[in-house]
C-alpha cells in the first residue's frame, strides 16, 4: 500500500498502525494504464484510518479495524456520472472544455466556470457567442504554448498536453504538515464520532476541498461552507458534493464582520482557492493561527504553495504527461478514468485534518496541512505500473443514495463501527444562515 505508506509517513503517524487496514485495491473496477486503483484506495484508506484512530481516542476504545468497498470506492470517484436530480444525469463538462489540437500539438481547456470561459474566450481574442466548431478552428491555426500563455496571463485556464517528464511535479511530503503556533492542549469530550464538535469553515470549490469538508462532515464535524455570491456555483455540482454541509453566502470584502465572527469560532479553515487569494481578508495560516490559537488550517491547491497558477484535475492531468499514458492510441490524448487526483487530494486533506486534531489533544499548537493536484499526480506517476491492462472490467452496479429527489455516490471512507452515510442531505447552495449551530 505504497500510497498509505507515503501519506503515514507524511503524517507522521505510528506505522504499526497501518496493519488495521485490510487492502482490497485489487478489487476496485477502474480500467487505466497507470495505477488508479491503488491511489484512489491508499488515499481514502489513510482518510479512514486517521479518523479511526481518532474515534478510538474519544471513545477510549480499541483502534477500529479498516477495510474499504471497491464498488463504494469506484462510485463515489466517479460520481458525476452516478448523480441525478429526478433521476436525470448532469453532463460534468461545459462545450468549451476539453481536448484541442492545435498547430503543434494538443491544448487542454477547462471552461466550466462562466468567468473561466469569458477569461478564456478574451485570452483568444473570441467573441462571448463562440461555439465549439469556431474554438476548434480558431485553435488550429495557433501553437500550443502561445495558447497557454495568453489565457494564463488572462486568467483563464488552459494547459499543453505535455508528455512525461517535461514538467517539473513538485517533490517532498505526500502531505506537507507543519506546526503553526503553539497553543494549550485541547480537551476534547468523549463523542461517538471522531469530528464531533469540531466547527469547520469550508472555502473550497469543485473538487478536492468540497470532497475533504465532505468527509469531515461524515465524521461528524459542523461544516459550513461560505462563498462569496459573486462567483455561483454550479447547482448540480455543489450537490454532489454537499452531503452533511451547510451553505452560506456572505462578501467578503462588505461583511467581513460577519466573516470575523465566523473565524473566531472555527476549529478547522479548509480552503482551496489559489494560495494566497484568502490573505487580504485576514485567512492567512499565519494571521489565524494568531487570532485563533490551536486552529488547524488545511490548503489544498493545484501546483502547489509556491505558484499560483489556475488549475484543476483535468489540467493537471495534461500537463504531467498523464493524458498521454492514458491515450488509448498514441496520438489523442486521454484521461484517467475517474477524477482521482482531485478525488485522492481530498481524502488525503481530511487525514490530514483529523491528525491534526488529534495532535491538538496530545501537545497542543496550531496545524497547518497543504496538499496539491500536482503532488499527487507525481505519486500517482511513480507507482508501479500495470503490465497489462485488464481485458475487461466486471459488471458492477454503483452504491447510490436517494435523498428527496438527488441520487449522488455512497460514502466510501470507512472504518469498522462507524458512520456509512452522513447525518443531513445536501442543501442547495448558498441556503443557510452564515452562523455556526
Amino acid at each position: 500500500m505504497m500510497v498509505l505508506d507515503a501519506a503515514w509517513r507524511a503524517l507522521g503517524e505510528d506505522p504499526a498502525a497501518l496493519a488495521l487496514v485490510r487492502d482490497t485495491a485489487a478489487g476496485i473496477p477502474l480500467q487505466s494504464a497507470l495505477p488508479v486503483t491503488r491511489l484512489v484506495h491508499d488515499s481514502i484508506a489513510a482518510a479512514s484510518l486517521s479518523a479511526a484512530l481518532l474515534a478510538a481516542r474519544r471513545g477510549s476504545s480499541a483502534v477500529p479495524q479498516v477495510e474499504l468497498d471497491p464498488i463504494r470506492v469506484a462510485t463515489a470517484v466517479t460520481s458525476e456520472r452516478h448523480f441525478r436530480v429526478d433521476g436525470v444525469p448532469m453532463n460534468a463538462w461545459a462545450e468549451l472544455s476539453g481536448f484541442w489540437p492545435t498547430a503543434d500539438g494538443w491544448i487542454r481547456t477547462h471552461a466550466n466556470y462562466p468567468h473561466h470561459r469569458t477569461a478564456l474566450l478574451a485570452a483568444l481574442g473570441l467573441s462571448d457567442t463562440t461555439t465549439a466548431d469556431d474554438l476548434l478552428r480558431h485553435l488550429h491555426k495557433r501553437s500550443s504554448l502561445e495558447v497557454e500563455d495568453a489565457a494564463v496571463a488572462a486568467g483563464g485556464i488552459a494547459s499543453i498536453v505535455r508528455r512525461e517528464g517535461e514538467l517539473q511535479l513538485p517533490s517532498g511530503p505526500l502531505i506537507d504538515m507543519t506546526r503553526e503556533g503553539d497553543a494549550p492542549v485541547a480537551v476534547l469530550d468523549d463523542a461517538a464520532l471522531p469530528a464531533q464538535g469540531i466547527r469547520v469553515l469550508d472555502f473550497t470549490r469543485v473538487l478536492a476541498g468540497p470532497v475533504a469538508t465532505r468527509t469531515l462532515a461524515l465524521w461528524g464535524a459542523e461544516v459550513l461552507r461560505l462563498d462569496s455570491p459573486e462567483h455561483p456555483e454550479i447547482a448540480w455540482q455543489h450537490l454532489d458534493t454537499g452531503a452533511g454541509k451547510r451553505s452560506a453566502l456572505v462578501d467578503f470584502r462588505r461583511e467581513r464582520a460577519a466573516l470575523d465572527a465566523l473565524v473566531e469560532r472555527a476549529d478547522v479553515v479548509v480552503t482551496g482557492y489559489r494560495p494566497g487569494s484568502f490573505d487580504q481578508f485576514g485567512l492567512s495560516p499565519r494571521e489565524l493561527a494568531r487570532r485563533r490559537p490551536g486552529v488547524v488550517v488545511a490548503r489544498v491547491s493545484a501546483w502547489g504553495q509556491s505558484s499560483d497558477r489556475r488549475g484543476f484535475d483535468s489540467i493537471v492531468q495534461a500537463a504531467s504527461g498523464i493524458a498521454w499514458l492514458e491515450s488509448s492510441d498514441g496520438t489523442t490524448p486521454g484521461a484517467l478514468p475517474a477524477q482521482a487526483l482531485d478525488h485522492s487530494a481530498g481524502y488525503l486533506l481530511a487525514a490530514a485534518v483529523t491528525s491534526a486534531v488529534r495532535r491538538r489533544m496530545d501537545e497542543g499548537g496550531s496545524w497547518l496541512a497543504d496538499v496539491s493536484l500536482a503532488r499527487v499526480a507525481a505519486e500517482l506517476l511513480a507507482l508501479e505500473r500495470p503490465r497489462v491492462r485488464r481485458a475487461k472490467l466486471p459488471t458492477w452496479v454503483p452504491t447510490t443514495v436517494t435523498r428527496a429527489s438527488v441520487t449522488s455516490a455512497a460514502a466510501a471512507p470507512h472504518y469498522a463501527g462507524g458512520p456509512d452515510d452522513w447525518a443531513s442531505r445536501a442543501v442547495p447552495w448558498g441556503t443557510s444562515g452564515p452562523a455556526w449551530r
